[in-house]
C-alpha cells in the first residue's frame, strides 16, 4: 500500500496537505516511515471524529452499532487527511427511510455530522489554516519585526514562500548549512526580500 501510495501520490504534496513534506526526493525506507507515521495520525484522527459524530447521532438516531467500526475502504486510507464513512440510516427500513426524507432529520444529521468535524479540527487545527492562525492567538504565519516563530507543520520551504524570501537567504539568516531541520518554537530571523 505505502509503495502504491508513494508511486501514485510521488509528484504531489502527500503529508501535510499544503506542501510540507514531498517523498520524491525521500530514500525508499524514509518515505515509507513517513507515509506510514502519516498514515498512522490520519487513521487516529478518524477514529477520534468517527466516534464523535457517531456520539452525536446517537442523540436522536437509532444506532445498529454500538462503536464505531473500521472498513479497509481506499477512500478512508487518505494519508493526509481524516477520513470517516457516515452512514446516517438504511433506505431499505421503512421507518429510518421515512425519517432521512424529512428536512428536520437531515439537517439534525447534517449538524451532528458538522459538530464532530469541527470540534476535532478547532482542537488539533492543520498548519496554516485560519483555525492554526486563531489557536497560536492569531500570530501564525507572521512575521513580526523581521522574526518568525515557527509552529507544528512548519517547513523552511513554506515559510520562505510566505514570507516571500529564497530558501537560501533564509538558510544564510539563520546559519542553517545544507540541512533545513527546524523545531517548534524556534524562532527564526527573515531577512528583507
Amino acid at each position: 500500500m505505502g509503495r502504491w501510495l508513494a508511486k501514485r501520490e510521488n509528484s504531489t504534496d502527500l503529508i501535510g496537505g499544503v506542501g510540507s513534506v514531498s517523498l520524491e526526493d525521500k530514500d525508499d525506507v524514509l518515505a515509507k516511515v513517513l507515509l506510514d507515521m502519516s498514515m498512522t495520525a490520519s487513521r487516529s484522527d478518524s477514529r477520534v471524529i468517527a466516534e464523535t459524530v457517531h456520539k452525536n447521532m446517537s442523540r436522536f438516531a437509532k444506532m445498529h452499532k454500538k462503536r464505531v467500526e473500521q472498513a479497509g475502504f481506499v477512500v478512508l486510507k487518505s494519508p493526509d487527511i481524516p477520513s470517516i464513512l457516515v452512514e446516517t440510516g438504511f433506505i431499505t427500513n421503512p421507518e429510518e427511510a421515512r425519517k432521512l426524507k424529512s428536512k428536520s432529520y437531515q439537517k439534525k444529521m447534517a449538524q451532528a455530522i458538522f459538530a464532530g468535524i469541527k470540534a476535532h479540527f478547532v482542537a488539533k487545527p492543520p498548519a496554516l489554516t485560519y483555525l492554526a492562525w486563531q489557536k497560536q492567538g492569531g500570530n501564525q504565519g507572521k512575521s513580526v519585526a523581521g522574526k518568525y516563530k515557527v509552529v507544528r507543520g512548519d517547513t523552511l520551504s513554506v515559510i520562505a514562500r510566505r514570507n516571500g524570501v529564497s530558501m537560501a537567504a533564509l538558510r544564510k539568516a539563520n546559519g542553517l548549512k545544507n540541512a533545513d531541520h527546524i523545531r517548534v518554537g524556534q524562532v527564526l530571523q527573515i531577512p528583507t526580500s
